[in-house]
């Protein structure tokens, strides 16, 4: 038998937007960068950061409730801790991934209606627009995966490639990892031309940016840079419907030299697409996030890989959420 809830258990897990639109909208108003150096009043708070008194100081409140900030009479301050974690200039920062979690959430509210009508949720920009939104987003990337990268790397030791491609690049995070891990190859980056140049910065401040072409493009419609030997598909096919997919995969075989492997690093779920939970959780972020985007069993990859001609395809690691590993290889 499975869980017994009771009414206050459901209501409870029900509430718990609350928090996060507190968190998500402090972090979207740099609220946290703004009491960073010293104290302040919601007053002072307010007009720092060019908002409404009244709004600032029930925002402050219920930030110092949730143990986020610290309250002396009727000053506010960043916790330590905090600080290290949401402040623009700290280097462990996660708010892109804050951020981008914010824009998620405001799908995610639709949910009912994206059941009801089969559409994804109609995107509403945060209050940091479009450019803002965009440059959240492939920072967040960063942010999942840049302690991981190393460990995900080892996993499929020892390498061989002299030509890397990152195929949906984003903010470089791969790309580096690899080139890290292999001094004698090259690299490859592809993603949309709104990406690239933040890619760039990124690869430029890792001293690799002269080993790394950057390519601008769109892969559902252009075709990828060749003479590839390693071609790595890092959280792109969820994206996509299996059809889009085919098409991608066809694409990443005609890059390759023969011989050349693709892996995939993606979620890859049971027979019953309820497990890994946060797989089945995720399908719903491409449900109100994408037109026919998804997620796939491991007899769904290789059907859809061996029918474009790859070989020898295997599930190399299975994770729990995002960091599953499958390879191929282009005869």
């Amino acid at each position: 038998m499975g869980k017994l809830w009771t009414a206050d258990e459901l209501l409870e897990k029900a509430r718990g937007f609350q928090a996060a639109c507190v968190i998500v909208a402090a972090a979207e108003l740099d609220l946290f960068t703004a009491l960073a150096d010293r104290p302040a009043s919601a007053a002072t708070l307010a007009g720092r950061i060019e908002a409404d008194e009244r709004a600032v100081t029930v925002l402050l409140d219920a930030l110092v409730a949730l143990q986020v900030l610290r309250k002396r009479r009727n000053s506010y301050e960043v916790r330590t801790d905090i600080a290290d974690l949401l402040t623009e200039t700290s280097p462990a920062s996660i708010l892109p991934a804050l951020r981008h979690q914010g824009n998620c959430l405001r799908r995610w509210g639709q949910l009912a209606r994206v059941v009801n009508t089969g559409q994804p949720a109609k995107r509403e920009p945060s209050i940091r627009g479009e450019a803002g939104d965009c440059e959240s987003f492939i920072g967040a990337m960063n942010n999942f995966t840049e302690s991981v990268a190393p460990q995900i790397v080892q996993r499929l030791s020892p390498l061989r490639f002299q030509r890397f491609l990152d195929i949906g690049g984003a903010s470089g995070t791969w790309t580096i990892a690899f080139l890290l891990a292999a001094p004698d190859a090259t690299g490859v980056l592809f993603d949309l031309p709104e990406v690239v140049p933040l890619a760039r910065k990124r690869l430029m401040r890792a001293n690799l940016a002269d080993r790394v072409t950057f390519v601008a493009g769109d892969f559902s419609i252009d075709p990828l840079p060749g003479g590839a030997d390693f071609a790595w598909l890092s959280a792109i096919v969820h994206q996509n419907s299996r059809e889009q997919n085919l098409s991608l995969y066809a694409k990443v075989r005609s890059a390759l030299v023969a011989g050349g492997t693709l892996v995939i690093r993606d979620i890859v779920m049971d027979a019953s697409r309820t497990q890994p939970p946060a797989g089945a959780m995720f399908a719903v972020n491409m449900l109100v996030g994408t037109e026919a985007g998804g997620t796939f069993t491991f007899d769904e990859f290789e059907e859809d890989l061996r029918s474009v001609g790859f070989a020898g395809i295997e599930l190399l690691y299975q994770d729990t959420a995002m960091n599953s590993l499958i390879r191929a290889r282009k005869p």
